[in-house]
């Protein structure tokens, strides 16, 4: 029995340590992130800076060019609007690349991209000092939603708004809300084969610069840590196992035993009684 649970927990520390080693170099991979194309790659002003003059138009760079329909709003700090329409800029090469993951047969594939793809909202006028927040809803080559916002802090003079103008009211188009909310008609993207962008810079027909090797996030790391987790604690559960009732010791003999009645088992050996000396009466009675 000593000899199977021994064998049981070589085996066991050898699962676990493959286990742990392969888990190791799968975290050490680079991790992908959700297949998102089309993104935001930077935007004048920055995120979470300070605006201290009044600009005539905020500049949102994409890695694509957005579409026709996409939906830019910009909102003040008592949360009325004040963009006034936008219009395709002209691009521009990306101070820092931006990588995007595409999937093709089941692997994430890194791609670069140098170029950036303006949508210049034109902002209508600054009424207050504090945060504005530019948001944007497009839709990539894809299919895929392209969402987010741009928030930054004004601390210029205020100015009017135009002659005539009112803040705008309309929404998103209802074509573009469908196909962000994944109605619309998929893209090749969703199938498993690579996504050429639209827009792309010349000199750059991809629009982008394929890295060597492939990124990701091994789908089976996941049952692999359950596994290890669950090895570790049968490990540690086969280490404290009590000692089996009954169990021998090196002599071969149980652990504690004594003869009948708790007595040593070996008997006290008894003195030899010495023989009658019949000499001695047969020598008195010859005198």
């Amino acid at each position: 029995m000593r000899s199977k649970l021994v064998t049981v927990r070589k085996a066991l520390s050898r699962v676990v340590a493959a286990l742990a080693a392969t888990l190791v170099v799968s975290l050490l991979l680079p991790v992908a992130p959700a297949s998102a194309h089309g993104q935001l790659a930077t935007s004048t002003p920055l995120k979470g800076t300070v605006v201290r003059e009044p600009l005539t138009q905020l500049a949102l760079y994409f890695t694509e060019k957005p579409a026709s329909n996409a939906h830019f709003a910009i909102s003040g700090p008592d949360g009325s609007r004040v963009d006034n329409g936008w219009s395709y800029g002209e691009p521009k090469r990306l101070d820092k690349p931006v990588t995007e993951y595409f999937m093709v047969n089941g692997v994430f594939e890194p791609r670069l991209y140098h170029t950036g793809f303006p949508a210049m909202v034109t902002v209508a006028h600054w009424p207050a000092k504090g945060r504005y927040t530019a948001s944007y809803l497009s839709v990539a080559s894809d299919g895929e939603a392209v969402r987010g916002e741009v928030t930054f802090d004004y601390q210029g003079p205020g100015t009017a708004a135009p002659a005539g103008w009112s803040a705008p009211t309309a929404g998103p188009d209802p074509a573009l809300l469908a196909q962000a909310e994944g109605e619309g008609s998929t893209s090749s993207g969703a199938t498993g084969s690579p996504i050429a962008p639209t827009g792309a810079a010349t000199g750059d027909p991809a629009g982008a610069a394929k890295e060597q090797g492939d990124g990701g996030f091994p789908a089976w790391l996941v049952p692999a840590l359950i596994v290890v987790v669950v090895s570790a604690i049968v490990l540690v559960a086969a280490r404290r196992r009590p000692a089996m009732p009954g169990a021998t010791t090196r002599s071969g003999r149980p652990a504690g035993s004594a003869g009948k009645g708790g007595t040593p088992g070996r008997k006290a050996a008894t003195p030899a009684r010495n023989p009658v000396d019949r000499s001695g009466p047969a020598r008195r009675g010859r005198r």
